[in-house]
């Protein structure tokens, strides 16, 4: 399904090469002031251009076709309308042949029976990031305005200093590769309470959304999977007041799968871009055999430099469907 949430639902709709791509949201409350110069923000901060992201360029301008009247919104359906303008299909295989490593060219030519469309990924191209970064700027509105969200590139390549980080990538683009980078997100001012035991825990509701971002492989909360290598005594976030504010954060401000006022803290692993110009040898059902295939197209060094406002937009509309709930 392309559909999200309970009580704040977005369905992601499109194709990256398509006429048009975008998103309804249900469940938005009637009376918050938007309009399409409210997303220039975050849009511009995933648009292409930087060293290292794509050489397309889209304009990436929303048209709000409903949900809206008179400078608010209505309580109806929102839907926001971004059209693909800068495409060139013609660098894709067509479905069925030269099936791409490491894409989903081959999961979804089985899953549609040959009927999915390939061209520049088709739905499963990083570029319905546009539509959610969109979403998560109406769920920031939706929020507390205490809330606020630092997030940053915290390593590309493995590489943790953000000095060299254009050198990194400019030795990649040269021998024809791509990187991987982990991306970190802070929110702080979230109320206690966000969230429920079990099976809609924050970092449950959290997880499932910031994993449909495509290329993201590893998510973690907190300390993450450096708690697995410590002792209680190390990794206990000791309480200090009424409030519930702790001496430390390890826990990245959840506890018992809800918000316990303290910031809450994540990292989202991204793989590299499985785009790159190096030959690579791959199968070819039309003859059923291993061809070398070359990958056309424009694609970025590294996915985590534009995905960066993409886990940003999955932590606040998580936040925005357990605020409704």
């Amino acid at each position: 399904m392309n559909t999200f949430g309970r009580n704040f639902r977005l369905s992601l709709w499109g194709e990256s090469h398509g006429s048009a791509l975008g998103v309804t949201l249900d469940g938005v409350p009637a009376g918050i002031a938007l309009s399409t110069g409210d997303f220039e923000q975050d849009l511009a901060r995933r648009r292409a251009g930087a060293p290292g992201t794509t050489p397309r360029r889209e304009k990436d301008l929303p048209r709000i076709v409903s949900g809206l009247y008179r400078g608010h919104t209505t309580g109806a359906p929102l839907t926001l309308l971004f059209e693909n303008t800068d495409t060139r299909s013609e660098d894709y295989p067509a479905a069925g042949t030269r099936f791409r490593p490491s894409h989903a060219d081959r999961t979804a030519w089985v899953k549609y029976h040959g009927f999915n469309d390939p061209r520049g990924g088709g739905h499963f191209s990083g570029r319905l990031t546009l539509p959610l970064v969109a979403a998560g700027v109406v769920a920031k509105r939706m929020l507390p305005e205490t809330v606020r969200f630092e997030t940053r590139l915290a390593e590309i390549g493995g590489c943790t200093a953000p000095e060299r980080f254009d050198e990194v990538l400019r030795r990649a683009a040269a021998e024809g590769d791509s990187l991987g980078g982990i991306v970190a997100c802070r929110a702080e001012g979230i109320p206690a309470g966000y969230g429920d035991p079990f099976f809609d825990t924050v970092e449950g509701v959290a997880a499932h959304l910031l994993f449909a971002i495509p290329g993201v492989k590893g998510v973690e909360f907190g300390s993450g999977f450096a708690a697995g290598r410590s002792c209680g005594s190390e990794n206990n976030d000791l309480l200090l007041d009424a409030e519930g504010h702790t001496a430390t954060n390890h826990a990245g401000g959840i506890d018992g799968g809800i918000t316990n006022g303290n910031p809450l803290t994540l990292r989202a692993a991204f793989k590299p871009t499985p785009s790159i110009a190096r030959e690579q040898l791959t199968y070819d059902p039309a003859t059923g055999t291993r061809r070398p295939l070359r990958i056309g197209g424009r694609h970025d060094v590294c996915i985590a430099l534009r995905g960066a406002v993409a886990v940003e937009a999955a932590l606040a509309i998580t936040l925005a469907d357990l605020l409704c709930r």
